[in-house]
């Protein structure tokens, strides 16, 4: 559930943050994750304030070629996309950061309540502060929310007429099974209405890998920065010194993996626990799954979704896909 955390006068954004999850929830998770085998570390905590600017600068290097290609999409097929979504009531954006996907979709699917929602409720309002400036008469409700363990919105989102917008490729951070759960409970949040959402491709890993792994060693810094804020979090005392980025692309499982890789044996401590890592072991820190459009296409079908089409960029690299729910 959520409570309002700040209401300002006038056409100014209604921020919405969540209850506050137990410290040791959060705690509890990050602990269990590093002493299983292999360990690893759910992805959302890439996405402190510093890992959400490091994304945003990260999509703008020419290895990053995802942000590109669906910029493309909407470019090309923008006009065909709103006709075949229709009239758009609450534009509800997941994983929102910058809020400048959903940005560029305002002058074509024309919604007239935006609803972005991010794990990092302080870039996000910072964000929604510099789209009130352009866009003074749009109703905007922004939500600070883990949506990967729960999607709660509150009464103020009309029920009729929602779009859900899931840019980025970011359903792929899900293996197959989550990603499912991921859409049936957006299915569920809005009957009647739609899923827009953009899915990367399966490629040569001379394009994949790269991506992940880029010359100025941006990803390497969005990683590594994790360990910091695992230290904040968790009271650990892991040393960036200690480890490497390593980004691959695992043929079998049709994903990219990022991993930390110690570059010594290093010992981890914090106040519940401690755990030693050999000179190689890797924390598991990430997957982006690819996926062919057939693929994709059964992955909604079975999640519950009718009325699917998708459209490309001119290499054929990312996809778009709209679905009805």
């Amino acid at each position: 559930m959520v409570s309002p955390s700040a209401l300002l006068a006038g056409a100014a954004p209604h921020f919405l943050a969540p209850q506050p999850q137990p410290a040791s929830a959060e705690q509890r998770e990050l602990c269990d994750g590093l002493l299983d085998r292999p360990a690893h570390i759910d992805p959302k905590f890439l996405y402190d304030a510093l890992g959400s600017s490091l994304f945003t600068a990260i999509t703008l290097l020419p290895e990053y070629y995802p942000t590109r290609c669906e910029a493309e999409i909407f470019e090309r097929h923008g006009a065909d996309i709103a006709r075949r979504i229709g009239p758009v009531q609450s534009l509800i954006d997941l994983g929102a950061g910058d809020c400048v996907k959903a940005e560029r979709l305002f002058s074509s699917l024309r919604p007239r309540h935006y609803v972005p929602i991010d794990i990092s409720a302080d870039y996000l309002q910072a964000a929604v502060r510099r789209l009130r400036l352009s866009y003074p008469e749009l109703r905007i409700t922004a939500i600070g929310q883990d949506f990967s363990q729960t999607l709660a919105l509150p009464p103020e989102v009309a029920p009729e007429g929602r779009l859900f917008f899931y840019p980025g490729s970011s359903i792929g951070n899900l293996n197959p099974d989550q990603a499912r759960a991921m859409l049936q409970r957006i299915r569920r949040q809005c009957q009647g209405g739609g899923l827009l959402v953009g899915v990367d491709r399966i490629k040569p890993s001379e394009v994949l890998e790269p991506a992940y792994d880029d010359a100025l060693h941006l990803t390497a810094a969005f990683n590594l920065n994790l360990l910091r804020h695992v230290n904040d979090m968790l009271g650990a005392d892991f040393n960036v010194d200690d480890w490497r980025h390593v980004a691959l692309f695992n043929s079998e499982q049709s994903r990219i993996e990022m991993h930390l890789q110690a570059l010594r044996p290093v010992t981890v401590r914090w106040p519940a626990g401690e755990r030693r890592f050999a000179a190689g072991e890797r924390i598991h820190t990430e997957n982006s799954y690819k996926f062919t459009p057939q693929a994709f296409t059964g992955l909604l079908q079975s999640a519950g979704y009718h009325n699917i089409e998708h459209w490309s960029d001119s290499r054929g690299w990312f996809s778009v896909f709209s679905a009805r729910a």
